[in-house]
């Protein structure tokens, strides 16, 4: 019998629980993972995390325990039969893991895309294409926005070999939720990655969305002129490659902008969410001065990625190895690369000259996990 791997997340939130799961699955070892989100005000399983936790138990048929509401301890058993002695899915040759059609109801304005962050990295052990269809939020608070992911986060991971595609029926904003939307993800070959640099700026990518019932105020207009007006796009010599402002369904009102910053290794985006009473200009600038951060980074060694994307990459760089420079070391950094050293990689943080939180880095991983 494989022995459970014991976590603590304490010091941790809803990622450090989505990563290890995901793993728990790719490696097929049983977790145990105690005080769950045990660094939050309302620790313990919510919605979206349980909807994570039931849907990968349905994905490979999981022996779980502590799946409700609250639960601050959680078993998870992947149970996955293997050949010749395998104790992984790769072990098994072309029995890998089954695809197939799900649908997955948050219940509320949940966050799908999170959701969906669990499931991308299982594409190097599928056996055929896997679609999963959310009914939850797409764009809502301390979540990627649909937009952000589908337009920097899945082109990024195309680099790498990664393919996926979302199918977008709604949108889904704070507070009804309500969205739906798919994610097909084929079998895919990773490719281990390498940034560390940041190349040439080429351009800049805009897209502002307004629900329909925000199209008479011309949110996603408005959104879009605040955040080309607080851009220095001049200053920095670059084009705007791309404008696109779109009025979708959703059952509640809501808006979102996303910026994608193009250069010449890598990808970075910013974004922002609309709020009752805040002015649909100033949700534009608001994304227009992250990015302006990003352009005007003046270190000596600039990251390539945002710090989104940076927390977003590590579980890849742990399972094909490489190296990838990133803009700060965050909370959220320091609790997955331990999560990831449990699985086996061999992950190093190579800070600059002083060891402070907001200061670039390299994270590398020279032995990445044995699936």
């Amino acid at each position: 019998m494989t022995a459970v791997r014991e976590l603590d997340g304490a010091n941790a939130g809803g990622q450090f629980v989505r990563t290890a799961l995901t793993l728990s699955v790719l490696k097929n070892r049983p977790v145990r993972i105690a005080n769950v989100r045990g660094d939050r005000s309302t620790p313990g399983l919510r919605h979206q995390h349980l909807a994570v936790l039931e849907t990968l138990a349905e994905l490979c048929d999981a022996d779980v325990s502590g799946a409700e509401l609250g639960a601050e301890t959680i078993e998870f058993d992947p149970g996955l039969e293997s050949t010749a002695g395998a104790s992984d899915w790769r072990g098994q040759g072309p029995g890998r893991l089954p695809g197939g059609e799900y649908a997955v109801d948050i219940g509320t304005a949940g966050s799908a895309t999170l959701l969906f962050d669990t499931l991308l990295p299982l594409a190097s052990v599928l056996e055929s294409q896997l679609s999963v269809t959310v009914t939850g939020g797409t764009d809502v608070s301390f979540s990627p926005p649909l937009d952000y992911s589908r337009h920097v986060k899945l082109p990024l991971l195309r680099r790498i070999g990664l393919t996926a595609v979302y199918e977008v029926d709604r949108r889904g904003f704070f507070p009804d939720g309500g969205g739906r939307v798919t994610l097909h993800v084929a079998p895919s070959e990773l490719e281990s990655i390498d940034l560390t640099e940041r190349g040439p700026l080429e351009g800049v990518r805009l897209y502002s969305t307004e629900s329909e019932s925000l199209a008479d105020r011309d949110v996603a207009f408005r959104q879009a002129e605040g955040a080309i007006e607080r851009l220095a796009l001049e200053e920095h010599g670059l084009e705007l490659l791309e404008r696109r402002e779109t009025a979708v369904a959703s059952p509640s009102p809501g808006s979102a902008i996303v910026l994608r910053v193009d250069h010449g290794t890598g990808i970075a985006g910013f974004a922002a969410l609309g709020e009752r009473g805040k002015p649909a200009e100033r949700v534009g600038e608001d994304a227009a001065d992250a990015a302006n951060r990003f352009l005007e980074d003046a270190a000596d060694q600039p990251a390539p990625v945002d710090r989104h994307t940076a927390d977003q990459l590590l579980v890849y760089l742990a399972l094909e190895g490489g190296r990838v420079r990133i803009p700060a070391v965050t909370d959220h950094v320091v609790s997955s690369c331990e999560l990831l050293a449990e699985f086996g990689a061999s992950v190093e943080i190579e800070r600059t000259d002083a060891p402070a939180d907001d200061e670039p880095a390299l994270v590398a991983v020279d032995s990445p996990i044995d699936l």
